[in-house]
């Protein structure tokens, strides 16, 4: 029997996260949780997660500003590394280019979220 898929979420919103915790461990994922920016290389490279789910709008770092920085670290290049935000979907687009993330996923897009990870990692429908 083959372990589950990790999945990774950053964000600093508790609610946000219990939320996407529910959302992600229904498709059959393992899910691990981070409430702040800091300390999230240490904690990508502790848990070696198939994918981060990272929140953009958090105040003291934002999610794409640590992208940034998690992109610079060679071992991290090729870890999936998605922004997770509520924002305008044609800025979360500029962001993924310009600061190197694999893609964005869409606060509140329930379906949305469902369809691209499991796209990206398989599991159940």
């Amino acid at each position: 029997m083959t372990q589950p898929k990790t999945v990774l979420v950053i964000d600093d919103d508790e609610r946000h996260l219990l939320t996407a915790r529910g959302l992600i461990e229904a498709l059959g994922f393992r899910v691990e949780t981070h409430n702040s920016p800091f300390r999230s290389t240490e904690k990508i490279l502790d848990l070696k997660p198939d994918l981060v789910l990272l929140d953009v709008n958090m105040p003291a770092l934002a999610g794409d500003r640590l992208c940034e920085l998690l992109r610079s670290e060679p071992v991290l290049e090729n870890t999936q590394i998605y922004l997770y935000s509520s924002n305008d979907e044609d800025i979360l687009r500029q962001s993924v280019r310009r600061y190197q993330a694999d893609g964005y996923i869409c606060k509140g897009d329930i379906r949305g979220m469902r369809l691209k990870l499991q796209s990206l990692l398989g599991g159940s429908t």
